[in-house]
């Protein structure tokens, strides 16, 4: 099957497979409709999951018995780690965070961030590496995971810092929006090619090519 990156709700995931690296795309909550994304090494078999967001019970089965090594949680809100504690429970598996939302991701689960990031860091997959981008504005330690894919194109974990057709909300708070837009433009536009797919905490994936022209409208409406 083709990997497309539209999931719903109690659907099926989606998975894609590359070569060194398996991607499985699963929605959880009707209501929020927040997206997991379980990367699976295929040398080794490590497994991270990046946000636990809901539906533990869940998430934990598509762990399955590989076991699960790191939880990274993009940011601090509550839709995308209310499944962190029953899941860490589980599996053991490490927690990673930007470094400014540490502390709320601590004292809304209740879960101690074991690895605190910023710009620049790593995150291991087996012997595959996701490159943490800290992309400020969503929420202070909002942070995207950049795969660059050595055998085919660069695939990017948004959180909600970028979306087909814009980037996060900021709420109204125009400093904010204008540090997002910023920062999604030199850190992600700016870096790296049209070709590179996305894959944001809601809804549907895209491509930086396809949403690259849309960037002056987005900064003029200021959301």
């Amino acid at each position: 099957m083709t990997y497309t990156g539209h999931v719903t709700p109690g659907g099926d995931p989606d998975v894609r497979e590359l070569a060194d690296l398996t991607i499985t795309k699963v929605a959880v909550d009707e209501q929020m409709s927040n997206n997991c994304y379980l990367l699976r090494c295929r040398s080794t078999g490590d497994q991270v999951l990046v946000d636990a967001a809901a539906e533990p019970g869940l998430l934990i089965e598509l762990v399955g018995d590989a076991g699960l090594t790191t939880v990274v949680t993009t940011h601090q809100h509550w839709d995308h780690h209310r499944a962190l504690a029953e899941v860490v429970a589980a599996t053991g598996a490490a927690v990673v965070a930007g470094t400014p939302d540490a502390a709320a991701i601590t004292e809304q689960t209740g879960v101690p961030v074991d690895r605190p990031v910023g710009q620049g860091d790593t995150v291991a997959v087996g012997s595959c590496t996701l490159a943490v981008i800290a992309l400020a504005g969503h929420t202070p330690g909002s942070i995207a995971l950049l795969y660059e894919d050595p055998a085919g194109t660069p695939h990017l974990f948004t959180g909600d810092s970028l979306f087909p057709g814009g980037v996060g909300n900021t709420f109204g708070d125009e400093a904010a929006f204008v540090r997002l837009i910023d920062e999604v433009e030199t850190k992600v536009f700016q870096r790296l090619p049209d070709d590179t797919w996305f894959y944001p905490g809601h809804g549907d994936d895209s491509t930086l090519g396809a949403e690259r022209p849309a960037l002056p409208d987005w900064r003029a409406r200021g959301w």
